[in-house]
This record gives C-alpha cells, structure tokens and sequence, in this order.
C-alpha cells in the first residue's frame, strides 16, 4: 500500500496551470523579440519548428515541477506483516467404555450421547493436538495426540464398549495412562478430561494416587459424571445396569490437579459440560504486528533532475538558445 507522508505537498500542483495561464497571458511579452517587417520573411516551417521547441521546454518543465512536487509528498509503500503466536493444548480425552455406557438415559445410549459431544468438542479446537484413551478393566489408547481431526473423528466413530472379559472400571489405571501421554508434552497446558458413570473397581492404581501422579507434571484434570442414579436398561447377557457414580472420587481427583467436576444427567447437559471446558480452556493468542516502509521519493526525483537538466540541454545545445 502507497501512502503519502506529506499529502499537503500536492496543492503544489496548482503552480502548473498557473504558470501555464501567466506564460499565455503575460509571458511573451516579458521575451525578448525580433521584429520582422514582414512574416512572409520566415517561412512556415520554421515558425512550426520554433513553436514545437518551444513547448517541448515548457512540457519539460512542467513535467519537472510535477515530479519535484510528487517527491516532496513523501511517497512511501507500507508493508505490514503480521507474528502470530499460539499456545498449543495438548488434550487427552479419557472416555469410560464399560458395559454400563450401553445404558439408555441418553438417546440412543449414554457411549454414542459421549461420542457425539465429544466429537463437537474435537470440531471446536482447531489448532489443538487431542488424543482418545478408552477404559473399562484395562486402558486402551484410541488415539494418540494429534492434530488432524480427519483420523481423530474416524477413530471416534469406532469406539464401542468394551468386551465382557474387559469389563470394569479402571479409573486410576486410565489417569495413569493418560498421564503417560502428556507428561512429555511441551505445551504449555496440559488437559485431561475424564468421563465416567461408575465407579472405580478395577486396576492396580488408586485414582487419587493417580490424580496426584498428573498433578506433579502440571496435569490438569476434568472430571464428568454421565448418568442417573437409577437401573435404566437391561442389556441381554449382561443384565440390568445400574448406575453408581462416586462423585467423592471424581470431585477429588479433580480438585487434586487444580480442575473442574461436572455431572451430566442428559445429552443437554453433557453438551454444556464440553462447552463449558472448551471456554475454560482457550488460550490468548499472540499477534505482534511489524509495519514496514520503503521510501519512494527517489522515484520521482531522479527523474524531475533527468527532466530539467535534459530540457536546459536541449535549450542551449540542440536548439540553440542563446542569453
């Protein structure tokens, strides 16, 4: 973008047609002259020769005092160029798959309610590496942390509860896992957000021992109760699931490394839970902005001097003027 630091210069523009009007009015009577008897005594080729060398001088001229003025405007490009900086956070999303998620609180069940919030979560943080970690008795890691939503929502829509012989909740054995995947992360938050409707009966690990495992590497944790407290499915072959969330341990865990506990009794609610952790969880941007400008002037100036020193040339050499 071409900007002008001394705009004001330009009503030096208005010299030119007032030079122009003062030469055609007043100025040739101010020249010398050389009277002549007759005109018929010069011919006509001559005077057309004189005329031309004539306004080319004064073209020359104007053309010399319009650049001076364009230069003395101050023409300037500006180049901005902006530096943006973004903290990264790195997420793990820990999502309970045992049995009890078949439960039909949430339309169609309470495991494809989480899969689609979590997934509108996952659309919201562009930028952000979000990794999946399922659990029910064992842990397993869906998805390791990266920022390509493509593989990370195919991976989502294959989650399915675990298997009989898996079955469980292993919520200290999971927040180990987890933990296990951000701890080397030089992101400057580190999050991890754990959904479960039980409560921990599976797994060598405590998962207060393991909240405060996270808490030394700067692990924050949100927890999120899913569910009613009451039987509200018969699953064939697993029988009735009843739900029993040990909110105690939940709210613990995240008090311990400085987070949040939500309880989601519907998709509704479960859809804010996410929203409310994806406001919490932003981070400012950075954008230094650099302005850069490159001076122009010598591009009219250069020339206004190539201009008057080729006109005065050509006024004392090739058409032979004369003081």
């Amino acid at each position: 973008m071409i900007i002008f630091e001394n705009p004001w210069s330009f009503l030096g523009l208005f010299i030119i047609p007032l030079i122009f009007i003062w030469r055609h009015k007043f100025g040739e009577k101010n020249e010398g002259t050389l009277r002549f008897s007759s005109s018929s005594l010069i011919s006509e080729r001559m005077k057309h020769q004189g005329r031309m060398r004539i306004r080319i001088i004064h073209l020359l001229q104007y053309v010399t005092i319009a650049l001076i003025i364009m230069g003395l405007s101050r023409p300037r490009l500006r180049d901005s160029m902006q530096e943006t900086n973004v903290d990264v956070v790195d997420i793990v999303l820990v999502i309970d798959i045992s049995s009890s998620m078949l439960a039909t609180d949430f339309s169609p069940n309470r495991l494809e309610a989480v899969k689609k919030t979590a997934k509108d979560f996952i659309n919201a943080r562009s930028g952000d590496r979000i990794g999946v970690l399922v659990f029910a008795g064992e842990s397993f890691i869906q998805c390791p942390l990266t920022v390509d939503q493509d593989v990370l929502l195919s991976l989502m829509d294959k989650i399915n509860v675990a298997e009989q012989s898996y079955d469980g909740t292993a919520i200290g054995m999971a927040i180990a896992s987890a933990t296990n995947r951000l701890r080397h992360s030089d992101a400057k938050s580190k999050v991890m957000i754990l959904l479960s409707d039980g409560s921990n009966n599976a797994g060598e690990l405590d998962p207060l021992t393991s909240a405060d495992l996270a808490s030394n590497f700067n692990i924050k944790i949100y927890t999120i109760g899913a569910g009613t407290n009451q039987d509200v499915s018969f699953i064939p072959g697993r029988g009735y699931i009843r739900n029993e969330i040990d909110e105690a341990t939940l709210k613990s865990i995240a008090e311990r490394t400085d987070g949040q506990y939500f309880r989601a009794t519907n998709i509704a609610g479960l859809e804010l839970v996410y929203e409310t952790i994806d406001a919490l969880e932003r981070t400012e941007i950075e954008i230094k902005e650099y302005t850069r400008y490159k001076e122009l002037f010598g591009w009219f100036l250069i020339p206004a001097l190539i201009f008057g020193m080729g006109g005065h040339t050509l006024d004392r050499t090739l058409f032979r003027r004369r003081l």
